[in-house]
């Protein structure tokens, strides 16, 4: 049975759903409607969905006494405009560098320490923390510069390390990250909430750990094969809070929004538009070779209706590399998988909209998708080892873009089997 734009239009409009579910500001919204606050109150909002879980702070908080902080991407095609309902007056936007820091990553770091030292003592701090803020915001050890930190950076970017192993190595020579922030708030009564994009939701990894005690990248780090010139780096930092340090008394930490709720709502969108739903509890992790045809087998042998994944995958990066992240790798080395075949509609996409090099999502194929780009004189694998798999998904229609979506809880992956 072939596949119609119908079911292209529902495999996004499920895709949609699940987004609106853990979005920033509903997310925040929702948690804070009953919260009660002491005030004055400094809100400081760090990551890819900075803005959105900002705007549903202040939404909350209405004409309080509050200043707000946020440190967030900066866009490839310009920037988008803040909420209506920011106050100039009250609110502060950073814009910084994400998958590679930049200057403005470290100016980010210092306005972050001067805004938090500066909060009267009795203020308390409310903190929304999402992903990217392990590369929108630093403070570096005096030995260690801007340059050495991009390199680092984009060392690991190409490594095929998974997020938490990345992240045991950005904490390693951080001044602020893995609790080390913790130390700066001079016991002023601080809540923290968190969107995870990290498998199994562990707080000590998301955003790197700013406020949470570092639960094993000590023991993660001794795993792994570093080059003798990061090990040097990671030496000048300084040692971690343990968890039972005085530092993180006044410190409450709550997850918000998580893939699993994002995955709910694709599933009772899916059923209100009349499909069997197949969900699947574990992690998708590793390699995009190994979950694509992990992915097309379940789908070639499975039954008809929606299938729904969410995590991680992992990708290699040739020393240059064209357009699109890993969400596109995936989805092309599906399509690879599903060529030919019949009635089978995968979409994989980045639930920030943001997947790679380039301001798309991911895309969406089916078994027609590789002879739409040799059309046009394109070969999947050349794009596949020279990690472009946006260039030919965008000429093959095949790509998914949504914009910032306010929120990030790693990728989802929907299918239709007809």
């Amino acid at each position: 049975m072939s596949i119609d734009g119908q079911h292209k239009n529902h495999l996004l409009q499920i895709f949609n759903e699940a987004l609106l579910s853990v979005n920033g500001r509903g997310a925040v919204g929702n948690y804070l409607a009953n919260f009660r606050f002491v005030q004055p109150v400094r809100v400081i909002a760090i990551g890819k969905a900075a803005e959105a879980m900002a705007a549903g702070a202040i939404g909350v908080l209405g004409q309080r006494d509050y200043q707000c902080l946020i440190i967030s991407k900066r866009y490839v095609n310009g920037e988008t405009e803040p909420p209506s309902d920011f106050d100039a007056d009250r609110v502060t936007i950073i814009r910084s560098g994400h998958p590679l820091p930049d200057e403005h990553s470290l100016q980010a770091g210092q306005a972050l320490l001067e805004f938090i030292h500066q909060s009267p003592l009795d203020a308390e701090l409310l903190f929304l923390i999402s992903g990217g803020a392990s590369s929108l915001v630093e403070v570096l050890p005096a030995n260690v510069k801007l340059d050495d930190f991009k390199k680092v950076n984009q060392w690991l970017l190409g490594s095929g390390f998974t997020i938490e192993q990345m992240n045991a190595v950005r904490k390693s020579l951080s001044c602020i990250k893995g609790g080390r922030l913790a130390k700066e708030l001079d016991e002023r009564k601080t809540q923290v909430l968190l969107i995870s994009d990290v498998p199994g939701d562990d707080m000590s990894v998301i955003g790197s750990g700013l406020l949470v005690a570092d639960t094993g990248s000590s023991q993660l780090l001794a795993s792994l094969e570093l080059p003798a010139w990061l090990q040097q780096l990671i030496s000048f930092a300084p040692p971690m809070p343990k968890a039972n340090d005085a530092c993180f008394q006044y410190i409450n930490v709550q997850i918000v929004a998580d893939n699993k709720r994002a995955q709910q709502a694709a599933k009772n969108e899916a059923m209100a538009l009349g499909y069997v739903v197949c969900s699947h509890d574990e992690v998708v992790t590793g390699d995009i070779e190994e979950v694509a045809k992990h992915l097309v087998d379940e789908l070639r042998h499975g039954k008809s209706g929606i299938y729904i994944w969410g995590g991680e995958t992992t990708v290699r990066l040739p020393a240059k590399t064209g357009r699109g992240g890993r969400n596109q790798s995936l989805a092309l080395a599906a399509a690879c998988h599903l060529a030919g075949l019949e009635g089978v509609l995968l979409l994989v996409a980045a639930t920030d909209g943001s997947d790679g090099p380039g301001d798309d999502a991911g895309g969406l194929v089916d078994g027609q998708t590789i002879q739409a780009g040799l059309y046009e004189g394109l070969y999947a694998a050349d794009f596949l080892a020279n990690a472009d798999a946006g260039t030919f998904l965008n000429i093959a229609g095949a790509l998914v873009s949504t914009g910032p979506t306010g929120t990030n809880v790693m990728d989802l992956m929907i299918a239709l089997k007809l």
